[in-house]
């Protein structure tokens, strides 16, 4: 893992294009990921489609691309019939994959990269609703502890810091409880990490569980002022709002919203306008709110981070 006081300084220098939708984009391209292991399933039995899609974001011009661990946890891939051993191979793949897409976008380059211009790998860390896989993490009301969602991501988290990635990513986090777990292990492991929360707005921003934000931020201020804090999987209108709200408590934000569709449950399809220029019209306004780093989540592909490239080379 690289440095944190190096990676937020390359941060704070310029604003990061973050990779788009994994497992949408993947099922755009025909493959199932309708079982309970998602995305993942799709690592385990056709790696080389996850490294091509890695590419594909590179090419379109992501600073940063995300592993396909989200969903891969030891609990999960046990009940899918996979062996502790198979886990821990499935896990060290997500970041092999990522590393040889990037080599091999580096190798195509007609000029050698300054080493703070070479793209990024985030390892996924998804919350545990995302094991559940009920949607849970959009509820965030777990009924777990603290320490209990500690142990429940202490032995895939160790395993990716030890990795070839260059951060940690905790992502689509819930509720309060799931923070302070990932806040313990880093007080354990001092990685680079960034954390990216559910948030919805109501009357104003509340995290997945109905605990309003600025009462989350208040209790992270003093440990996490400076560093990377986000969110995801929301409406992209909503983002900008929320990257203020971020930016305002001295954090530095990471914003990467759907689409702009959302799922019809009782229809079972998506619905509304995805459009990529659009995105990235809204993508200004997360910068000119404050974002450090902005990207795409379900339903966003290589067209949208493409955009949001050519929007960042033109400020």
């Amino acid at each position: 893992m690289r440095d944190p006081q190096e990676l937020i300084k390359r941060f704070k220098s310029r604003v990061h294009v973050l990779d788009g939708g994994l497992a949408t984009e993947l099922e755009k391209r025909g493959h199932d990921i309708s079982g309970k292991l998602w995305s993942a399933q799709v690592l385990l039995d056709d790696p080389g489609a996850i490294e091509q899609l890695h590419y594909d974001y590179l090419k379109a011009g992501a600073d940063i691309i995300i592993t396909s661990s989200y969903q891969l946890t030891f609990q999960g891939t046990k009940e899918a019939g996979y062996t502790h051993e198979q886990a821990e191979d499935a896990l060290w793949k997500s970041v092999e994959v990522a590393v040889k897409a990037r080599d091999r976008f580096l190798s195509e380059l007609d000029e050698h990269l300054p080493e703070d211009r070479k793209p990024l790998i985030a390892a996924s860390i998804g919350p545990y609703g995302a094991y559940l896989a009920d949607g849970s993490e959009y509820k965030g009301r777990y009924g777990l502890s603290t320490e209990e969602l500690f142990n429940f991501h202490r032995e895939r988290f160790e395993l990716l810091i030890q990795s070839a990635a260059d951060l940690v990513a905790f992502e689509t986090i819930p509720c309060a409880e799931e923070f302070w777990a990932f806040e313990d292990l880093l007080d354990i492991h001092r990685v680079p990490a960034w954390v990216s929360f559910v948030v919805k707005y109501r009357d104003e921003a509340e995290l997945a569980d109905g605990m309003p934000l600025f009462s989350l931020c208040d209790q992270m201020k003093w440990m996490w002022g400076g560093r990377l804090v986000g969110t995801n999987c929301i409406p992209p209108r909503d983002a900008a709002r929320i990257v203020n709200q971020l930016k305002n408590w001295g954090f530095l934000p990471v914003v990467y919203p759907n689409s702009g569709e959302a799922w019809d449950a009782e229809h079972r399809c998506w619905v509304g306008e995805n459009d990529a220029e659009h995105f990235a019209e809204y993508a200004r306004e997360w910068i000119k709110a404050g974002a450090n780093i902005i990207g795409g989540c379900c339903r966003t592909g290589p067209e949208h981070i493409a955009q949001l490239r050519k929007l960042v080379d033109s400020l």
